[in-house]
């Protein structure tokens, strides 16, 4: 076969494989994808500091299921809103919040350190931990979950940060489960996060 007609052949099967790869990816984040195995473990050892000054370590996790996000306080809106649909759930979950871990760690050390932190998640639910650390530890969390973060220069010199907007959902034994789906009403996300107590 000559390379003019094989050509077609090749970008057919690149697409298909694309396909497959991307349809992979979907079930995945959705969670309909439970049973496949990952390229890439997700969670693993961390040190931080929370709002109040106390560490927190991965850990921490152990005992209780836990709900992550990976934010910043200067966000203007994916993380606020994230962070109140998260509140809105602990708040379903009534009594039964006491028994899960949820963390907001901020991928902009920079700015975020425990103090802002405190100020920041005074608007939301209290069960909210926020947790923050030098460049060298959130490296090492970010690394750790696989969060794609950027800093993004402003025209004013003031800098944004591009990052993963995904909630994490971590088992008793802080083991990843899958990304916490808050698209629906709090009551029906807090009855699914009760199944992890």
């Amino acid at each position: 076969m000559d390379r003019t007609a094989a050509r077609p052949l090749v970008i057919v099967s690149a697409f298909a494989a694309s396909l497959l790869i991307g349809l992979l990816v979907m079930l995945w984040a959705l969670g309909g994808a439970r049973g496949v195995t990952t390229p890439a473990a997700i969670g693993g050892p961390f040190q931080l500091t929370d709002q109040s000054g106390a560490t927190v370590t991965d850990r921490s996790l152990q005992g209780r299921p836990t709900l992550i996000f990976f934010g910043f306080t200067h966000c203007p809106d994916v993380c606020p809103t994230s962070l109140f649909e998260m509140s809105e759930v602990l708040r379903a979950m009534g009594k039964d919040a006491d028994r899960v871990n949820a963390y907001f760690i901020s991928v902009d050390p920079e700015r975020d350190n425990a103090s802002t932190m405190k100020d920041y998640l005074s608007s939301f639910d209290p069960h909210l931990k926020g947790l923050t650390g030098d460049p060298a530890a959130v490296a090492k969390v970010t690394s750790e979950y696989r969060v794609y973060f950027k800093k993004v220069p402003l025209k004013d010199g003031d800098y944004t940060m591009d990052h993963t907007a995904l909630v994490y959902l971590m088992d008793r034994d802080g083991k990843f489960v899958a990304p916490f789906n808050l698209n629906r009403t709090p009551e029906e996300a807090a009855a699914d996060l009760k199944h992890y107590l």
